[in-house]
């Protein structure tokens, strides 16, 4: 991981190596923090965060679930994004807001332990780093909806995701896939899944998966693309009787699937609608689409 210079913890900007928490901060054990990731990217006029909004949104409301009062507002919270993206002078980067529990206080209730907020950011290339992946049918499957509040982005919700990154990495693949516990496809482990059949986008319905705002954003371009767009169950056989298969996400952007177990999908290259849809993904978060420049945050808004 690439350094930079600071860190926003509790108000105070701290040298990246001097941001330190007690061994004992409630989170590290239980896992009950809550994050979001976000991008920041260059623009013609300058760097921008992309749906800074809806990831603000996203981490208050996994704090609620959590039954974590964060200590202070969306708008000290957005302030302390852009604060921290300029006193680290980044173009592009990723950012990771991140609500613990920290010192004070052990056990299972959460509640009266301290709660600290920490804002990091650092370059970081394109998740998985390739054009097209092979990706594994779990053996783990996505975490039941009455485990688990599946739409927040709880710290310790992602044990499922590394043991299935993990089991995918050992057996040769890029990365995982894990179904529902019905068996219908759910999602990667960072990762939201759609699948291309005779021109219509499908993708797996919420209610095991998170709603990622990545995955928003490519459902209202498929849908100003006149592609049709179906949000349903999809089964495994559906999967990989598909035309196109891709990734989407924060980290991952639009990566497309060649292979998924054994089957090889769409001869292992990028179909026509994926490579379409990232284009015009690609040209949004640079500023470079009118239309979508609302989805845009300014780090420089008076410049």
């Amino acid at each position: 991981m690439e350094k930079v210079e600071k860190i926003w913890l509790d108000e105070k900007l701290v040298d990246w190596n001097k941001a330190n928490v007690h061994l004992l901060t409630h989170s590290l054990h239980y896992g009950s923090g809550v994050f979001e990731g976000i991008r920041v990217y260059n623009t013609k006029n300058d760097p921008c965060v992309f749906r800074l909004k809806e990831h603000i949104d996203r981490l208050f409301y996994s704090a609620s679930v959590m039954a974590i009062k964060i200590p202070f507002s969306k708008t000290d919270i957005k302030k302390a994004i852009l604060k921290t993206i300029k006193i680290n002078k980044v173009k592009e980067c990723y950012v990771r807001p991140i609500v613990f529990l920290g010192y004070g206080k052990m056990g299972l209730n959460p509640i009266d332990a301290p709660v600290s907020v920490a804002i990091a950011v650092w370059p970081w290339g394109t998740y998985l780093d390739k054009e097209i992946v092979k990706i594994k049918i779990s053996k783990y499957i996505r975490l039941h909806p009455k485990s688990t509040v599946t739409d927040a982005k709880i710290c310790g919700s992602y044990s499922n995701s590394i043991l299935a990154s993990i089991d995918a990495i050992k057996n040769g693949f890029d990365e995982a896939l894990l179904l529902d516990y019905q068996g219908y496809v759910a999602e990667g482990p960072g990762e939201n899944i759609f699948i291309v059949k005779n021109n219509k986008l499908l993708t797996p319905t919420l209610g095991t998966i998170l709603g990622g705002i990545t995955r928003k954003s490519i459902i209202q371009i498929a849908k100003d693309q006149d592609i049709e767009v179906i949000e349903k169950n999809i089964t495994v056989e559906e999967l990989k009787l598909a035309d196109e298969v891709f990734f989407s996400g924060t980290a991952i952007e639009i990566c497309a699937i060649g292979k998924i177990d054994k089957t090889i999908i769409n001869k292992e290259k990028i179909g026509d609608i994926t490579k379409k849809l990232k284009r015009i993904y690609t040209q949004a978060i640079h500023g470079e689409i009118k239309k979508y420049s609302k989805w845009l945050t300014p780090i420089f808004p008076n410049k």
